[in-house]
């Protein structure tokens, strides 16, 4: 199929973004005041997707920025899909606050009798005043710059996308975290599902210093801007370096309710951007060694609205890396409209490319239909 990313970047890359859906809750409870206060709340969304998927790359629910690999095979597959479906409940009891979230990207089911599938940790943590302790988006992520769009999350390849047990404190406009740190490429395992530890060969034997972030954000009426950098021990593989990374980040208001979204990030971003596109370390093809891989990505949308409810956002997003030569990228444009405040509909075109050096060029277009009803 023929690669479509370059009139891609054409058309989109002088377009912008939007944002995240806005977060709804129901109060189920509340007692007390003050100090005493409780109150208890629920939220998420129910989102139901009809994806139709065409070309060289196997059909995923959302593109991330991996490769399946494999031939090039042309193939065609249409899926109707809910999982990406979430639930959260807050409790808040004066100034401490809890809060905890599940999708259902955690695996299992089949598509033949019972089409379950089972729920997946997305979030849980504790604030208090100005700290916050748990799982939760990484400080280094700009969750304003995310596009609105119906494949999930957007163009996560040229996207900071991922999230971490953390703890982080906010004074102003910073915020400071020390965050989970885990090298992958090594093929070495840091925490096995079982939380039972391991010994030998596949254990870590390092990984003892926490990645450190550090966010500076600006905000007015004209929009917001952000300033990530990331420090982080790259010690596995035989490897014993300092990575360093930085994400710069936008909102911007234009014309009305318009707003062009966009992000750039460059360094040792490893597992921090363009999700599952590179490990942290990968070996060199020229001289056979490890190496910290290096990675730069960014993403660009518009956001604009035909009226008070009906609206469209132009992505696009892009990452490459410098040792192993990957080059990849995800556009897609899509129509939204609000029938009232909870639910949404929607329609999107796109296309996932894959220009590596050592691969031959694949990419596959995407028809995605959505309802969202958000509570």
């Amino acid at each position: 199929m023929k690669n479509l990313k370059k009139p891609a970047l054409l058309i989109f890359s002088s377009c912008c973004l939007l944002s995240a859906p806005t977060l709804h809750a129901v109060e189920i409870y509340t007692s007390g005041s003050g100090d005493a206060l409780t109150r208890v709340s629920i939220g998420g969304y129910a989102k139901a997707d009809l994806r139709h998927v065409n070309g060289d790359i196997a059909y995923q629910d959302y593109w991330l920025g991996n490769f399946p690999g494999g031939e090039p095979t042309e193939t065609s597959t249409t899926v109707f899909n809910v999982r990406e479906s979430r639930l959260n409940v807050s409790v808040q009891h004066g100034e401490v606050t809890g809060f905890v979230e599940m999708d259902f990207y955690g695996g299992g089911g089949n598509e033949i009798i019972s089409n379950s599938a089972n729920s997946r940790l997305r979030h849980f943590y504790i604030t208090y005043r100005n700290w916050m302790a748990g799982q939760n988006w990484s400080t280094f992520m700009p969750l304003k710059a995310l596009p609105e769009a119906l494949d999930f999350g957007g163009p996560h390849v040229g996207e900071v996308f991922i999230r971490a047990a953390q703890l982080r404190y906010t004074v102003g406009n910073w915020q400071f975290a020390i965050e989970n740190p885990e090298t992958w490429g090594d093929d070495d395992i840091g925490a096995p599902s079982s939380a039972l530890g391991l010994s030998g060969d596949q254990a870590d034997p390092d990984e003892d210093t926490p990645d450190i972030v550090a966010r500076y954000d600006l905000n007015g009426d004209w929009g917001s801007l952000s300033f990530g950098a990331l420090l982080r021990k790259i010690d596995q593989g035989g490897l014993d370096e300092t990575g360093a990374a930085f994400v710069v980040s936008g909102k911007i208001q234009t014309f009305g309710n318009d707003d062009l979204r966009f992000q750039v990030s460059s360094g040792d971003l490893g597992r921090y951007a363009a999700a599952a596109m590179t490990n942290d370390i990968v070996r060199d093809p020229t001289t056979g060694e490890l190496v910290v891989e290096e990675t730069t990505a960014y993403t660009v949308a518009y956001r604009h609205f035909w009226s008070d409810t009906l609206r469209s956002t132009a992505f696009y997003g892009t990452a490459e890396t410098d040792v192993a030569e990957l080059e990849r990228a995800h556009w897609g444009l899509n129509l939204i409209n609000s029938i009232n405040k909870q639910l949404d509909v929607g329609v999107e075109i796109g296309n996932y490319a894959i220009d590596d050096a050592l691969t031959e060029n694949v990419d596959s277009d995407y028809l995605q239909f959505s309802a969202t009803f958000r509570f």
